[in-house]
Formats: C-alpha cells, sequence, structure tokens
C-alpha cells in the first residue's frame, strides 16, 4: 500500500535582497500533524519532489500551541499560525498542495522567516508596558473590579504575531500606519489601573504620523486574529479616547 504523501509548494528566499523562487516538496502523511510537522520533515530529508538537492527551509517557531506568535505565514494564500495549521483541515478545505509563504508586509530574513521589528518599535514608541518607579516596596497596587478584568483579559492574549498587520491594507509601503495590535494595546494599558497614568502619552502617540487616523476600518484584522481580541472594538475606543484628548488640547491652550 502506497503511503499518503503530503504536497508543499514552498515560497523561498536565500538572503534578504535576494530573489524569491518557489519549491515543492512531497513528505510523509501522518495523523494529526501540522504545518510544522511538515516542515520538519522536509528539513530532515533536505530535496525537493523531484530528488534535487536543496537547503533546509528556514521558518521560524517557539512554543508550537500558539502562544508565542513566530510561526506566522501565508498558508494557502491566508495569514495563520503554522503550530495551529492542521495537514488534514487545510486539505479538507481545498485539497491538493499546501502553499506556504512568508508575509509580505515586513521584511524577509530568508525564506519564511522575517522581521517583525517594525511591530516591537512601535510598542515602544506608545509605551506598551506598565512603568514602574523602581524595584523596592511600593505598597499594594491598585485594584482591578472583575469588570475591567474581563475588559483587559482579551487584549491581554495578544502575541504580536502580525497576523492583523499583514492582513490590514492601510499598512504598505505607502503609509507608516502603526497597525492594529498596537491601537489594541494602547487601550490596554490606558484602562489599567497604573498603566493610565500614561495614557495621554499613548494618546498623543496615536494622534502623530502614522496613527489611528491611517486606519480605514477595512475590518480585515479582527477575521484574522488567531486569539479572536476584538481589535474593531479597541480602534473605536482609541478614536474616541483621541478625539477626547485632541479637545483637551484644544481647550486647554
Amino acid at each position: 500500500m502506497a503511503t499518503k504523501k503530503v504536497e508543499l509548494l514552498i515560497k523561498r528566499q536565500d538572503r534578504r535582497d535576494g530573489a524569491s523562487y518557489w519549491e515543492e516538496f512531497s513528505v510523509p502523511h501522518e495523523p494529526g500533524m501540522n504545518v510544522i510537522s511538515c516542515l520538519q520533515a522536509v528539513a530532515e530529508q533536505a530535496e525537493t519532489k523531484d530528488g534535487k538537492k536543496t537547503s533546509p527551509v528556514a521558518w521560524d517557531c517557539n512554543c508550537l500551541e500558539e502562544v508565542c506568535g513566530a510561526c506566522s505565514m501565508l498558508i494557502n494564500d491566508r495569514v495563520r499560525q503554522a503550530c495551529s495549521a492542521l495537514v488534514d483541515n487545510l486539505l479538507a478545505e481545498e485539497g491538493g498542495t499546501i502553499r506556504l509563504e512568508p508575509m509580505t508586509k515586513f521584511p524577509v530574513v530568508r525564506d519564511l522567516v522575517v522581521d517583525r521589528s517594525r511591530m516591537f518599535e512601535n510598542l515602544k514608541r506608545v509605551k506598551a508596558w506598565i512603568p514602574v518607579d523602581g524595584y523596592y516596596e511600593m505598597g499594594e497596587p491598585p485594584l482591578m473590579s472583575p469588570a475591567q478584568q474581563e475588559e483587559g483579559y482579551p487584549l491581554s492574549r495578544c502575541m504580536s504575531c502580525g497576523c492583523c498587520v499583514e492582513a490590514c491594507p492601510q499598512v504598505n509601503d505607502r503609509s507608516d500606519f502603526i497597525g492594529p495590535a498596537v491601537i489594541s494595546q494602547v487601550v490596554l494599558f490606558n484602562t489599567h489601573p497604573t498603566g493610565k497614568n500614561n495614557a495621554d502619552e499613548r494618546l498623543d502617540e496615536l494622534m502623530g504620523p502614522g496613527g489611528i487616523a491611517e486606519c480605514g476600518n477595512a475590518q480585515n484584522c479582527v477575521k484574522v486574529c488567531p486569539k479572536d481580541i476584538p481589535l474593531t472594538d479597541s480602534i473605536a475606543k482609541a478614536g474616541r479616547a483621541t478625539t477626547v484628548r485632541a479637545l483637551k488640547r484644544m481647550f486647554d491652550r
């Protein structure tokens, strides 16, 4: 009995400034395998479907349980996590060959590995953290009500995977749009009892170049988020907050 095979078409790039090209691979099917399993099998055999020797495909991963966000890529033209993309489901959806490509909104490092520094620099720009003065005893922190916890928890699940950025038409070569994930993190930290002390600084950044005004309300982001974060709700809340902040700044002059 012939062993069932999984056919893969992978877009490759040997270096940052190199040209991209496609290679086709065929690996043995295993029950319950995901895309990462396929890439591991490709790395082990290191040859294309037609028997040509090739270098192992480079990809990024860490947790393998959809927590770290490192393995984001385009799988059959849709951005998602490779660790949670099950092969049997992919074949049931479209059948035939599984196509793997790097995300297009980030610079390619090699093959399926991209540089997501853009997201992390924007998180730094809006101070997406809870600032503290030091590591000495500062007493009891302010309490959060159950309602505040329920509102903040979905936003805290963001893993900076880049899926929302990849799906957003406003993120392109002609725009410096900060992206949906960063806006949502501003809402998270601005509603935190301690984080709200720096709320105006974060809102001022959202009102600057590439800020919330660049959002076109396409709502692609919320459709592709692997953590089901209510990104459009966050964008709406941030929009109201920046409007209030702008009025306050105008009348405080």
